[in-house]
């Protein structure tokens, strides 16, 4: 058994450590049960249990999401539309958000893959000084993807 100091008082029967910690207005709660014998501590475990909470809390406040923002982009998009799109990018980018882009293909646009392809090396040219390529051009589908993350 365990005090609420920390330290050790040795062996005891369940009985007695029960009113020990009744003594003090404290809880008996059992630490180690598989242990020969179990340890058990004396605490106030409401108190215990706020404490833990409150260290997830701060814990999850300090804990940053990245989220994953989505680009769709067809073959025949044209040069201005794919500026707007590119600078949407930047500014996830920027805000410290991925960005997946995809290219999506329609009926005969599936069997020219390759400008999809030519449309992602460029959008990767236009973001090489702000992102890195996280994944490559993977194709699934009718779906030409690619991720790219702050660097």
């Amino acid at each position: 058994m365990i005090d609420n100091r920390g330290q050790q008082l040795g062996i005891h029967i369940i009985e007695k450590a029960v009113e020990k910690a009744n003594s003090l207005d404290l809880d008996l709660v059992e630490i180690v049960p598989n242990a020969k014998p179990p340890v058990c501590k004396i605490m106030d475990y409401g108190k215990y249990l706020y404490e833990q909470q409150r260290e997830k809390k701060k814990l999850k406040k300090k804990q940053h999401v990245i989220h994953v923002k989505e680009i769709r982009l067809r073959p025949a998009i044209s040069d201005h539309d794919l500026l707007t799109k590119l600078t949407k990018a930047k500014n996830f980018l920027e805000d410290g958000c991925k960005v997946k882009l995809t290219v999506m293909f329609r009926g005969r646009e599936r069997y020219r893959m390759d400008i999809g392809r030519d449309l992602l090396d460029r959008v990767v040219e236009v973001l090489d000084e702000i992102a890195k390529i996280e994944k490559a051009p993977d194709v699934e589908s009718n779906r030409m993807t690619l991720i790219m993350a702050p660097k």
